[in-house]
């Protein structure tokens, strides 16, 4: 698998998910908090690849990408459904995860003819080569320095109420209701949503409220906590960013969902 479609779904927490895999985060300082969730890296020392079932969580991500002498990076779009992938043996990767606002106010770019997909990235980008994939802290550190100085000012501050919104209910507010709290109606929203990341509000919000309900399922707590319908939603959401009812998910076998497995106890 390119690393094109390796996305981070599956990179929470830190330490090793078996004896051949690193896994690290690191959380942004304050100053970035708006745009990135997280700094992350993956090491698969062995020659075997590992295979994974990667979800969608709401994030898109530029990957640092090194393996056999090889070095590229991939920004990657929005996922909205499940699909089996392999992290290659003897590979590293660098990398960040973004929340929406850096699209428009970091990254200025517009993500919907990448949803589910992802392209590579020019040589020499943000000044990042091979070499700085041997420090992770470093890495983070000097990445943030460059962040820093493209964020855009200016922000619209109904669409930095409207993420807040989002991310803090996890994703469990209806449209109507954002559309409410932000003063800003829901057709424009839709349209803002669609144009910039390929995707509607509702849509981006059932794949973060899945992504929330991570941690009961791995938990055995099996029935809907945030604003599902009923268990019957529940289950059928589950299944649909998933491919597998909530019981399987929460067994993880083989620990091929990686993100339910590194989700902190």
């Amino acid at each position: 698998m390119s690393s094109g479609r390796l996305r981070t779904n599956y990179v929470l927490g830190q330490g090793k998910t078996d004896s051949s895999m690193e896994i690290k985060s690191i959380q942004p300082d304050k100053s970035l908090a708006g745009f990135v969730e997280s700094f992350w890296m993956i090491r698969n020392d062995l020659a075997a690849e590992k295979e994974i079932i990667v979800l969608p969580d709401g994030r898109f991500d530029i990957i640092f990408f090194l393996a056999n002498g090889s070095f590229h990076a991939t920004l990657r779009g929005l996922d909205t459904y499940p699909e089996q992938a392999a992290i290659p043996g003897r590979t590293i990767m660098f990398a960040v995860s973004f929340k929406l606002l850096a699209v428009e106010y970091l990254l200025d770019i517009k993500m919907a003819a990448i949803l589910n997909n992802g392209e590579q990235l020019p040589d020499g980008f943000w000044n990042i080569g091979p070499q700085d994939l041997e420090d992770f802290q470093g890495f983070c550190a000097k990445i943030s320095t460059t962040m820093l100085a493209l964020i855009k000012p200016g922000i619209d501050n109904r669409k930095k109420e409207l993420f807040e919104l989002i991310y803090t209910s996890n994703g469990s507010l209806t449209v109507h209701d954002l559309s409410d709290r932000v003063a800003w109606s829901r057709r424009q929203i839709n349209r803002y949503f669609n144009e910039q990341f390929g995707i509607s509000l509702k849509a981006y919000c059932n794949i973060f409220r899945f992504k929330s309900s991570l941690q009961q399922i791995k938990e055995g707590r099996l029935f809907p906590e945030l604003n599902f319908a009923d268990q019957t939603h529940f289950i059928k959401e589950v299944k649909r960013f998933s491919g597998v009812s909530p019981k399987e998910l929460a067994k993880n076998q083989n620990g091929r969902f990686i993100l339910l497995s590194d989700l902190s106890q």
